[in-house]
Parts: structure tokens; sequence; C-alpha cells
């Protein structure tokens, strides 16, 4: 039972007492036992004795009598002491009556706003029972509705269940297939092992000719210095022989890497001409990605690691990102804030040629996952110089253009589908792109596209990002090495490159 209704009742049971008490204790204390009350539907009719008078009485707001006070006349003795205390008596009964009055107002007042406050309750139940009924029926249709959806899927798993011997079938057939495929590699593969017999047969034979020559140092005339150039010359022409038998190999590992050095910002790029002779090791240096135009030359990597520059160039512009490169002495660079290409020599101090790349994003729009004006990546390798970069007009996926060395003309361009802004860094190997998925660690070579047939796959080789942010990543064909920039440490990966060896049947 809720608290206003108790309160109800206790008002309730204590009018009563009071009614029941005015109605049987007044009258006896001034002698009107006999005294007659009409129903309630009239008024009350009093009949006092002779000698008696209506004192007071009180109504309430319909006109039905609830307190009537009788006295004695007027003319009686009033110095009776019984006379006296009727008439105190009287007059304290007197005051009662108005008390009853209010009292009983108040109760119908109370009780009305008790009653008007609980069918307010009752009408916020019933609203809430409305809504929750509303719920209800809302979570039965979605019930019903994943009771269908579980009939689906359990009608698919007996499907499934009924495939699965045609699928492994079918799956059989395909490695059957795969297994005819790589039967033809059996005799390359013994051909391999016949041209590292050679080699080590070559080995063998220059070991002689060092301890000839050795000897030849100690006893001079001791030997036909005609025939060991005979027997040297014949050598070296063996071994070419061998090595043109090598074409561009796939890339199969990644080692290292070798610490270099450590200098410079986070971002930076070093490097050295892939075109260079054996005798000339210069190495090239530029710290950061923007705001610069000093490029520092050191004589060989001693020179560079012990901080003995050579010369410093002024470029007339400063660069964006690190994605430069330097071919058969000169140096590619993105000019800042532009997708234009420069061609800067070296040996002339000049620009001897600039281009604008066409379509190409610049200044962060396609960069590299880390940011840094990385747009545009020139790079080269065995076939020649290249540009990777994105464009709205393919999504912002990458494109690769092989460039005119001397012209910056783009020769020819291939659309792959992979997100510029998804790449860590690239680099290309004999006419190969490959993509890494991040410049943090984890890192590894993700995607591969090839310019030879326009084909890609997805590729896991992984390899170890030491300082924990990669900024700029490229391949040297000379020294079959990547030259990166790991977070102000110039350090050196070493790769591992599968080659299909020519045979005489393929001349």
């Amino acid at each position: 039972m809720s608290l206003p209704l108790l309160k109800l009742g206790a008002v309730l049971s204590t009018m009563a007492m009071i009614s029941n008490w005015m109605s049987q204790t007044l009258p006896s204390l001034v002698g009107l036992n006999t005294t007659r009350l009409s129903t309630p539907d009239t008024l009350t009719q009093i009949s006092p004795k002779e000698g008696w008078q209506v004192y007071s009485s009180a109504q309430d707001p319909d006109g039905r009598c609830i307190c009537t006070v009788v006295a004695p006349e007027q003319n009686l003795c009033s110095r009776d002491a019984k006379s006296r205390q009727l008439r105190q008596l009287l007059e304290k009964v007197g005051v009662l009556c108005p008390l009853i009055l209010n009292c009983r107002t108040s109760f119908f007042q109370v009780a009305s706003t008790l009653i008007i406050n609980e069918s307010e309750n009752v009408q916020n139940m019933s609203q809430s029972i409305e809504v929750l009924n509303l719920r209800t029926q809302r979570d039965f249709q979605y019930v019903l509705k994943m009771e269908t959806q579980m009939k689906g899927l359990k009608a698919k798993f007996r499907q499934i269940e009924d495939d699965r011997k045609t699928l492994m079938t079918k799956h059989f057939q395909e490695l059957k297939e795969k297994m005819d495929e790589l039967l033809p590699l059996i005799p390359v593969l013994e051909q391999y092992k016949t041209d590292a017999k050679l080699i080590t047969q070559f080995k063998e034979e220059i070991r002689n000719l060092s301890a000839v020559l050795t000897g030849i140092q100690e006893e001079i005339g001791a030997y036909d210095y005609e025939e060991l150039h005979q027997r040297v010359l014949s050598l070296e022409t063996r071994l070419r022989d061998c090595m043109k038998k090598l074409t561009c190999g796939k890339l199969m590992k990644i080692t290292g890497p070798v610490t270099v050095k450590t200098s410079g910002t986070r971002f930076g790029a070093w490097m050295t001409d892939p075109l260079a002779s054996e005798k000339n090791n210069r190495v090239w240096y530029m710290d950061s990605y923007t705001n610069n135009k000093i490029v520092r030359e050191y004589k060989s990597i001693a020179d560079f690691v012990s901080g003995a520059e050579s010369r410093t160039y002024n470029l007339p512009f400063k660069w964006a990102g690190t994605n430069h490169v330097v071919y058969n002495g000169s140096l590619y660079f993105n000019k800042y804030q532009s997708n234009i290409i420069i061609k800067y020599s070296f040996d002339m101090g000049r620009v001897l040629a600039q281009r604008s790349l066409e379509y190409a994003g610049f200044h962060n729009v396609y960069p590299y996952t880390w940011g840094g004006f990385s747009d545009i990546d020139l790079m080269a390798d065995e076939i020649g110089l290249w540009a990777v970069y994105a464009t709205n007009q393919n999504a912002g996926n990458i494109v690769i253009s092989q460039l005119n060395k001397d012209t910056l003309e783009v020769m020819k361009s291939w659309s792959t589908g992979y997100p510029k802004r998804s790449a860590g860094e690239s680099f290309m190997i004999c006419g190969t792109l490959y993509v890494t998925n991040s410049h943090l660690t984890g890192a590894k070579v993700y995607y591969s596209y090839s310019t030879k047939t326009s084909t890609y796959e997805y590729t896991d080789i992984p390899f170890h990002n030491q300082y924990f942010h990669i900024s700029m990543l490229d391949y040297n064909a000379r020294d079959r090495a990547l030259y990166a920039w790991n977070n102000g440490h110039q350090v050196l990966f070493n790769v591992t490159l599968f080659h299909i060896i020519k045979t005489e049947d393929d001349t």
C-alpha cells in the first residue's frame, strides 16, 4: 500500500473518533440524552426539554448539521454553581463546533488532493506499461528476425558440408597444376648447380694465380709473364660469360641492417651513384625533408663516417621529401611545393633540365605513410631512371613512370591499384617496384608490381627496422644493397635475389 493511502486512512480514523466522542459525550454532559437527530439527508431537529434553548450549531457546505449545543434559558438562576459550570462547558463546546467544521473541510481537501495524486500515479504507471509493451513487441520482432537469419545460416552450413568433397577435389587439382608449373624449373636448378661448380673452379684458379703472382714478386723471371697474362685474360673472359647468364633477379630476402653512421635529424637521404666506376665511391648527404638546399659530398664511405667533407653544393631550389637519387653524375630531386623534377649536375654545378610531372600530386597530397612531402619518389635500378607518385586520375593509387635521364620526359607509365598513402616506402629492382606496408616497426615488403609483365602480387618479405622509423629506402644496383635513413641513422640492407640462369638453349 502506498504512503498517500496510509495518510488518508489515518485522517479518516481520526475524524471518526472525534465524531463518535462528540455524539456520545456531549449530550450526557449537558443533559441532552433525549435529543433526536434526523437522517443525514435532512436538517437536524432538536427537541430540548422545557427550560432549555439552542445555544450554538455548525453546518457543512451542503447545509447539513454536524453539531448543535443547547443551554438552559437565561432566566434560570445564574448563581447556581452547576449553572456556572454548565456555562463554562458551553463556551468550550461552542469553540469545538467551528473547529470540527474546519477539520472536516480540511479533511475533504486533503482527501481530494491525495485522490488526484493517486490518479496521476496510476496514469503514469499505465503509460509505462504501454511503453514496456511496445518494447516487448519490438524485441519479439527482433527475435523472429534473428530466428529467420539463424535458419538461413543453418541452411548455408548444410550446403557447405555437402560441397566439402567437391571443394577438396578442386583444391587438389589446383595443387597438381601448380606442381606441373614447377617441373620446368628442375633443369634450371640443375644448370645452376653446374654453374656453381664452375664458380668454385674459378675461385680455385684465382687462388692459384694469386699464389703464383706472390711468388713472382719474390722471384722475378721464374715464370713466363705472357703465359700468366693469357691465363688471367682467359679466366676473366670465362667469368664474364658466366655473369652474362645471370639475368635480373626477383627479391627473395632482406638482411641487416648495418649501421654506417648516426647523424642528422630523423629525416634525410644519403646515396652513391650506381653508374659510377669502381674507383669512384663518392657519397652525397642531404639532411631533412624541407627548407634545405645544402648537399654535402664525401669522397668515400670512410670519409663519410669520419665526417671529412670534400665539397658542398648550394642548390638553386629547395627540395621536397627525401626521395632523391644520384644517377650518372647528376642529382634528381623534386622542387619544393611543386611537381617539378630538377636535374642538377655536380660536375657543372648547374641545373641541366627541369620538367613538370603531369597530374602528379605534391606537397603532402599523396605522401608515404610518414608524410614529409614524400609525394614524388625518384629512383634508379638496372634498367634506368624512374618516378613513383600518385594522381587523382588513378584515384590516389601508385603510378610508375620511366623517365628519360637527359630530358626527364615520361617514356612510359604503369598504373597500379596500390594506394600511395598506404605505402611506407618503395624501391625498384630490375624493373619491379617493391612497396612496404609501413615505415614503423614490423614493416615488410608487402606488394610488388612488374613493369615487364604489367602484373602485381602480394609478398611477405620482412626486414629489421632497427631504429623504428624509416624515411628513405632506395636500391643501389652497383652495390646490390638498400640505402636507408632510419631515424637519424644511415644504414645498409643486403638483398638476396633469385636469378634465372640462361642456358645455351635460351640464346
